[in-house]
């Protein structure tokens, strides 16, 4: 591929390549993977237990569906609410019984339950040397709209922090 500064935009595929090695096999099948937790969360804690009800239904009508599966579709396609619980069955059978305990509203040894608490937010820099004493400096200077952002991101920050985020970012 050619992508020249003057516009130029070239591309020329030579031939296709050759078929790679089929991959290999995990390790265990599906089925014996360890079981994930299945979050649930909600507005009230009765919405909580009509969302456990709800999903233990769907759990029983459909055996087929791996507990895994069920896990992956709750961690990415639901909202998160105050009102939590996480299912943490061993196998299919266990998380079903703790399902059950959240819907009837009792405990069991594999349901968490809680309410989540505000909290401050935390900035962690890795020091893994991705960045540097004065890094961004020179785009601020020249591009308006990175200045008008960070500016914005540090007026917020800056009322939070004890000392100036600019400072320690550029060293001043």
């Amino acid at each position: 591929s050619s992508f020249g500064i003057s516009g130029t935009n070239a591309h020329v595929i030579i031939e296709q390549p050759a078929a790679g090695p089929a991959p290999a096999a995990p390790s265990c099948p599906a089925e014996e993977l360890p079981a994930a937790p299945w979050p649930l969360s909600a507005k009230t804690p009765e919405a909580l237990r009509d969302q456990a009800a709800r999903l233990l239904a769907h759990v029983e009508a459909h055996p087929e569906t791996r507990p895994a599966d069920i896990a992956y579709s709750l961690l990415t396609s639901r909202s998160v609410f105050d009102h939590r619980a996480a299912v943490l069955g061993a196998d299919r059978t266990e998380a079903m019984r703790a399902l059950a305990a959240l819907a009837a509203g009792t405990d069991d040894s594999a349901l968490l339950t809680g309410t989540a608490r505000g909290g401050r937010t935390a900035f962690l820099f890795s020091g893994q040397g991705s960045q540097r004493l004065g890094m961004g400096r020179e785009l601020y200077g020249r591009v308006p709209v990175f200045a008008e952002a960070l500016d914005a991101v540090l007026a917020v920050l800056d009322g939070e922090l004890e000392g100036s985020l600019r400072e320690v970012m550029w060293g001043e």
